[in-house]
């Protein structure tokens, strides 16, 4: 899991790839990463800068679905901790800044056998070539277990957009869509950072490693949800045998009309979430979409009673 975070107060304006102004804040940063070494050896890369002033960027070591969102949620705490005490304020807010790139919370997802054998690599055998009876050219180092997995994946998407974007904030995060790596569609693509799912397998990684990365989660998701959904889509095409719907996203370029955009904001996205018959009802059941959805439609509620700061500067004078 990849968590990207806003190092808030003086570091806002500090540049992605400036090493002077980075060591203005080597003290700081190194109380952080000292304490995430501590933290059982969690993270797999420590706070590289990444998109945007003052962005910093974590990848979580991989472990058990459960374990995974445990370390997520308790990384964000200790970090928001350390930080408060150092006087800044890290943020995992998906979109602070209405002009700046947002913070993504990418995850990246596979699956084992008790034997620890990785479900969604080839066989051997098909390791030199590929698999012959693969969907599309970009799966044929993708198993089949792991095409349905994806197709499942991509097949649900568009219904459960609130288990990966809860907040009203996360949907500004994804306007921008895959210009500031933000995905916003049903695409899929080998090792593509513009689509949705990235799918990672040989030969830019060993079979063991073959994974998906689904880019659409803001580092406010909840991970528990995020993970939880995202491997019930994928056991749902594994049990029905799915297809993938859609051809890769370098496919697309060409003709858009055919691309399939995500909910832009909370409020659709929670009722296409509820609707009758929805893969989020069928993969969640009814008593948790019913429950959660009522959370996200009071979030709504809220929102639209709110008066924003941009509507008083626009309109105080104007009307």
């Amino acid at each position: 899991m990849v968590i990207q975070c806003y190092g808030l107060s003086s570091i806002r304006h500090t540049s992605t790839t400036s090493l002077i102004k980075l060591k203005r804040f080597k003290s700081k940063l190194k109380d952080i990463v000292g304490v995430i070494f501590l933290y059982h050896d969690q993270a797999h890369r420590i706070l590289d800068t990444e998109t945007g002033p003052g962005v910093y960027e974590t990848a979580l070591a991989y472990t058990s679905a459960l374990r995974m969102a445990d370390n997520a949620i308790l990384f964000k705490y200790l970090v928001k901790s350390i930080g408060i005490k150092m006087g800044i304020l890290p943020s995992f807010m998906a979109k602070p800044w209405g002009n700046l790139p947002g913070c993504s919370g990418h995850v990246h997802v596979s699956l084992k056998t008790k034997d620890g054998k990785n479900v969604f690599a080839v066989d051997e055998a098909d390791l030199e070539k590929g698999r012959a009876n693969a969907q599309y050219e970009d799966t044929r180092w993708l198993s089949q277990e792991g095409e349905w997995f994806l197709a499942g994946i991509l097949d649900g998407l568009e219904d459960v957009v609130p288990m990966l974007v809860p907040t009203i904030n996360g949907y500004k995060r994804l306007v921008g869509g895959e210009s500031f790596w933000a995905p916003n569609a049903v695409t899929w693509g080998y090792d593509s950072r513009a689509a949705s799912i990235r799918l990672i397998t040989p030969p830019s990684c060993p079979p063991s490693a073959t994974r998906m990365e689904v880019r659409v989660p803001g580092a406010d998701m909840n991970p528990y949800f995020a993970l939880s959904v995202i491997f019930l889509l994928g056991f749902r095409g594994i049990e029905k045998k799915l297809a993938i719907p859609v051809p890769p996203v370098k496919d697309l370029m060409g003709d858009k009309s055919k691309v399939v955009k995500l909910a832009m904001n909370l409020e659709k996205a929670t009722s296409l979430f509820m609707k009758e018959g929805s893969v989020a009802r069928q993969v969640l059941g009814d008593d948790f979409v019913d429950h959660y959805g009522g959370t996200r439609e009071h979030e709504v509620q809220m929102w639209n009673e709110a008066v924003t700061n941009w509507e008083v500067e626009r309109y105080l004078e104007l009307v």
